[in-house]
């Protein structure tokens, strides 16, 4: 077993999803954000530790050229608009993280993570899936923000954290920033209408307009796709977990959650 181990930094929040998302997480998470990552790379210094970076498909802001690689330009919005203030703290880490490697040598790995999901993450920074999920199982209205074209790769929890433990090992990924996701995309009207048919859920699919769930003026990105060659070049990573399946476990796990403490009856999901 190696010594190094991967770290999170502090206060760092789930992967957005074209939800309720940036104007929910709270002021101090952004801050802490950008100061812990400066505490535990000045730490990992003083020890030569070899630290991993989580980041977010975020910092490439308002890139219009897909799939994103590691190497394309970072294009963020205005700072008048909050909805930034996630990416530019995330990718002032990723700045800290490279200066202290080329500077003081300590060992640093970036991954920017792509809509990880998983059993067990909540919606409270309005996570798409498990909000939809939640809402079909009570036989609530399915938001979809928006007209739900805009796409995303979700990527299976188990999955990402076998590529990061891949990178944190790998001597070569030092001093390295990786995309970590899936390539396959699907809109979020699909998601929705995908969840409710595993659910066997009677939930309408409603549509709420931008300017009612966020600030005025909110920019959504449409397409959000990784180019993941690189980290599949040094790991030979391909994400195993399909959609279906991803979907369905976050699905038992929250019918799990309503018939234990609420005692209440979810539908059934979808039996092939």
């Amino acid at each position: 077993m190696s010594e190094h181990k991967p770290v999170l930094q502090p206060g760092e929040v789930p992967e957005f999803s074209s939800d309720r998302t940036e104007r929910r997480v709270p002021l101090h998470v952004k801050i802490l954000i950008g100061l812990c990552a400066g505490i535990v790379l000045g730490l990992a210094a003083k020890k030569q530790k070899r630290i991993l970076i989580t980041s977010t498909s975020e910092v490439y802001g308002k890139l219009d050229r897909l799939p994103f690689r590691e190497d394309d330009d970072l294009v963020m919005g205005p700072t008048s608009k909050g909805r930034w203030s996630y990416a530019c703290s995330k990718a002032i880490d990723e700045f800290l993280a490279i200066a202290y490697w080329k500077e003081k040598r300590v060992p640093t790995v970036i991954a920017r993570l792509f809509n990880t999901v998983g059993p067990r993450q909540t919606g409270r920074y309005g996570m798409v899936i498990p909000n939809l999920v939640r809402q079909a199982l009570a036989e609530e209205n399915l938001t979809v923000y928006g007209d739900g074209t805009q796409s995303r790769c979700f990527t299976h929890v188990s999955d990402a954290v076998g590529a990061l433990m891949g990178l944190i090992e790998h001597p070569a990924a030092v001093g390295q920033v990786y995309n970590v996701g899936s390539s396959k995309e699907v809109t979020i009207l699909e998601i929705a209408e995908r969840i409710k048919w595993l659910t066997g859920s009677g939930s309408r699919i409603v549509f709420v307009p931008y300017e009612e769930a966020y600030e005025e003026g909110f920019e959504d990105m449409m397409r959000r796709v990784p180019d993941i060659s690189k980290i599949n070049r040094l790991l030979g990573y391909v994400p195993k977990i399909s959609l279906d399946e991803i979907l369905t476990s976050i699905i038992e796990y929250h019918r799990a959650r309503m018939n234990n403490w609420l005692g209440v009856h979810a539908p059934t999901a979808y039996q092939a």
